[in-house]
């Protein structure tokens, strides 16, 4: 199973949500967070914003669906066909093992129970 973490535009956000669900991801936790890039923020006159409001998306996924989700990630999450600066990151982790709380289940990292 494979982590993947997407920082996203807010404004990007319930796109990126919608194309996951239509592609059979729903499962998805979102946060609320802030930072900067490459270009260390953003300068408007005089002020410099150097923490930039963002969204965070968390998914775990099958090993062999980890490219299809990327992709499916990018197109939603990108500002018009060559995408901008801003547009955010995807990182993607290996997960050794799930434990659902409610059920006591453990999954191994392929998928099945442990």
């Amino acid at each position: 199973m494979i982590m993947i973490r997407a920082i996203v535009r807010p404004e990007k956000t319930d796109a990126v949500l919608a194309a996951l669900l239509d592609a059979g991801f729903p499962a998805v936790t979102k946060f609320g967070v802030a930072g900067r890039g490459k270009q260390r923020g953003i300068k408007i006159g005089e002020i410099t914003y150097d923490e930039i409001p963002k969204t965070l998306l968390m998914s775990v996924v099958p090993a062999q669906d980890k490219d299809f989700v990327i992709a499916t990630i990018m197109k939603a999450a990108r500002t018009g066909e060559k995408g901008a600066f801003g547009d955010g990151k995807i990182f993607v982790s290996p997960v050794e093992e799930v434990h659902t709380i409610s059920s006591g289940v453990k999954e191994a990292a392929d998928g099945g129970p442990a």
